[in-house]
This record gives structure tokens, sequence and C-alpha cells, in this order.
């Protein structure tokens, strides 16, 4: 069975570096790598003791010629990250040397592993769920120490125990259903009491469901980033505000208008936010062929944006084009930065009456730039980031407790409407399913071989 044959693959980055790791996974791991390991003491590694190193060559299984200086581990089934016989080749770091030893384990019978397809093993085999197997990519591409602690906390199982014990408590309403159905000939004779206790359970666990989807949004953020747009006018002083956030000179920062031609994007760790800064072209009317091109990546940035960072600059009246971009943020999530508040003041600010948020800043000097922080933190994350409770970060999850949430609250509106158990029961068990579907209790193959196929191939 394709499943369980033994697979093979590079699990460090390829590159120049000094060690590059070769993963073999499947009851045939030792056999297939004893027909290519000369060991050092020349003895056959079949027996060798689990959870130990050997030190020798990769041998040519032609030639017998040495191929590479290695050292192997081997882990024994189950306890390994596979939860199968796994043999781990240290070899030297480098394209060509990594993979003609990769080559040589294929020769010699492994397969070349898929994408994901360690991770898959390791939940088909059930050492970890589907929502622990996520987490490892997570960690993989985790953009700042608190991403990374979050990522940790869910390979760890926190988010598995929580959806584990919601799902029990679904069941034994399920169970309280088909008791009170299964027991009784004539639905108006059931116990009044049964259908008091399973609208409260009911409640108690759509509560539950509730407070983890209020930390949704803060989790996705940790997970992918914030997507924060500077927009303005040309020559407000977005490219210097770009370089204060940085703290380097990333963009090119001049009295011309229209320097900024293209997009430039950059992230930060904002308190362990990861933030990607995008800095617009400035939206204008333009009859240069590129700045144009700009004006309209910039248009396609503001639109993907989970907040607008507009500028403006005091020290200039509202013109056109500043109205112009006011139109087009003013149904977003925004911040309006007043820049060059150090300069002498000739903006009109009863013109902004229908804006809010304001901060005044000096891109220039840094100043405001703290409370430009604490804003983005106060929209975003009610002022405070906390860690602990950050559990939802995928979007599959998200959605899978919206369509629990939403079955359950169905089968409580029934309820209190006096329905038929028979069809409560009916919205209940939906709800379990899809929280089943958080873990991979309840989940078709096909998502779960696209859920794999989006991780590295050494994963």
């Amino acid at each position: 069975m394709k499943e369980f044959d033994t697979i093979a693959a590079i699990a460090t980055a390829i590159g120049e570096g000094g060690i590059s790791i070769i993963r073999v996974s499947g009851f045939k791991a030792l056999e297939i790598v004893d027909k290519i390991f000369k060991a050092k003491n020349g003895l056959s590694i079949l027996n060798m003791k689990p959870y130990t190193m050997k030190y020798g060559h990769i041998v040519d299984m032609e030639t017998s010629q040495n191929i590479d200086e290695v050292i192997i581990s081997f882990m024994k089934g189950p306890r390994s990250f596979t939860a199968e016989d796994t043999v781990e080749i240290n070899c030297h770091g480098g394209v060509v040397s990594t993979n003609k030893v990769l080559q040589e384990v294929i020769k010699a019978g492994a397969r070349l592993a898929e994408p994901g397809e360690f991770t898959k093993r390791a939940f088909l085999n059930g050492r970890i769920d589907l929502s622990q197997a996520e987490a490892v990519m997570d960690i993989i591409t985790a953009k700042t120490e608190l991403s990374m602690k979050s990522a940790m906390m869910q390979s760890e199982g926190i988010l598995s125990r929580e959806i584990n014990n919601l799902r029990a408590r679904v069941l034994d309403i399920v169970a309280l259903i088909e008791y009170a159905v299964d027991f009784t000939e004539d639905e108006e004779e059931i116990d009044p009491q049964i259908p008091i206790d399973v609208a409260n359970k009911l409640r108690n666990v759509i509560n539950e469901i509730d407070k983890l989807l209020k930390c949704a949004d803060e989790g996705k953020i940790i997970r992918d980033g914030l997507n924060l747009v500077i927009v303005g006018k040309p020559n407000v002083g977005k490219s210097s505000l770009l370089n204060a956030l940085l703290k380097e000179k990333r963009a090119i920062v001049t009295d011309i208008p229209g320097t900024t031609r293209d997009v430039i994007e950059e992230y930060i760790n904002l308190d362990g936010i990861p933030v990607r800064i995008v800095d617009t072209a400035g939206i204008r009317e333009t009859e240069d062929v590129v700045e144009k091109i700009g004006v309209e990546k910039s248009k396609e940035k503001i639109n993907e944006a989970d907040l607008v960072v507009f500028m403006l600059d005091t020290s200039r009246e509202l013109d056109e084009e500043d109205r112009e971009i006011i139109e087009f943020i003013k149904d977003k999530k925004y911040v309006v930065l007043l820049n060059k508040v150090d300069l002498d003041r000739k903006l009109n600010f009863d013109a902004l009456k229908d804006l809010s948020n304001f901060i005044e800043i000096s891109a220039k000097t840094g100043f405001g730039i703290e409370l430009l922080k604490e804003k983005i933190k106060e929209l975003f994350f009610n002022g405070s980031i906390d860690s602990e409770s950050l559990m939802i970060t995928n979007t599959r999850h998200k959605q899978a407790l919206y369509r629990a949430i939403e079955n359950l609250e169905l089968g409580l509106t029934n309820l209190n409407n006096n329905e038929f158990l028979d069809l409560i029961s009916i919205y209940v068990t939906s709800g379990l399913r899809a929280l089943g579907e958080i873990t991979g209790a309840e989940l078709e193959e096909d998502v779960v071989n696209k859920i794999f196929a989006e991780f590295c191939c050494g994963k």
C-alpha cells in the first residue's frame, strides 16, 4: 500500500551548509539504508540499537565507492516522528552531495516522499491529530516569537484538548436526545426536563465556541501577519514613515513627487505581531505609464489591507488628490497620520470632520511612531496581546467552528420552538461533525491530502 511503503526526502534546507539530513521512514528503513551504508567497524546496522548513532560512509551500490562521510541515527517506531521506523542520514551540506546521497537511498528501494508525507504519516498513525499536524507547518513559517509560541501551543495539543472536550459535551447532548427518543414511544410522553437539559447544555457549548471565535481574528494575524498599507498623495512622507518603522533606509526619499513608482513590502515585529508594511505609490492621476501601473497596484493593495494608514501633510492644504483617497478608504479600517507637525500648519481640519483615528507624527524625526504602534494594538488586540489565548489561528479551523456554532444554534432555536427531538438531533450531530473536522476525526480524504500538499517535502 502506497501509504505504508518506505519514503525518503531531504529534511533540511537545500543549499551550502555544514550538514544536510536525509530522512527515511517506513518498515524497511533500516534494511534500505543498510544496503548503502558501510560502518566504520564494518558491521551491519540491521541489529542497530534504537536511539543510537553510527559513523561510516554512504557508498555507491554499483561501484562500492564512498560517496560521503556520514552519521546515521535510528528511531524505532512507534517512538519516532512518523510512528514508523525512521533512519536519518547526516551528510555534508551542499546541493550535489545531498542529492547524491538521496539518489542512493532511492536506488536502494525507498520512494521519494510527497510534500508533507512524513507529517501525514504521523497523523495517519495516530501520533498527532490534524490540528497538531498543521501546527508543524506554522512552526516552520513563524515570523515572530509570538507566532512561534502560538504554533508550539497547538503542536502540543492545546487546541486538540479544547476541541475534544467540546466534542465530548456535544456527544453527551446527542446521547441524551437519543435516549429520550429511543425509550419513549410517544414524543409527547418525553420527560419535560430533558428538553430543558438539552437547551442548557447547548447554550453552554455555544458560549464556549463563541469564546474561541472571538480570538480567531487575532490568532490569524499572529499566524499570517497584519497587512498594513501606507497611502497618501505623492511626497507626503510615506517612504519616510516606512524607513522610520523599519529603522533603516529601505525606500528612496526625495522632494520629487512620484518617487515611489512601485509597491514596496517589508515585515516588522510589533511586540510579537508580524506586520507586513506596504508602501504604495501615490494615488493620483498621472500620464507617466510606469507610475500609472504603480497607482493601480496601490489600489489593489488597499483593497487587500487589514489596516490603511492614510498620510496627510499638515504643511500643505487639502487638495483634490487627498479627497480622492479619502473617498477610496472611508469605509475601510484606517488610521490618519498628520505628518510634518514640526513645520508650519496649513491643513484645514474642518475638511476632515468625517474622519477619525488621528495621530500627529513627524516621520522624519520619529515623533508619534510609538503612538501609531499603540493604536494598531488597540484596533486589533484591545490594547494588549494575550499570547495564552491565541488558539484559533487557522482559517480552516475558524470555518469549522462557524459551521459548528451555526448548527448548534439552529438546534437550540428549533428546540425553543418545540420541534421534535429527532430534528434537533440532526443539527446537533452536524455540529459534532464540524468540530471533528478540526482534529481530523471527521474529514474527507481529499481534504486531508490538500492540507499536507501545502507542506515542504522533507516534512
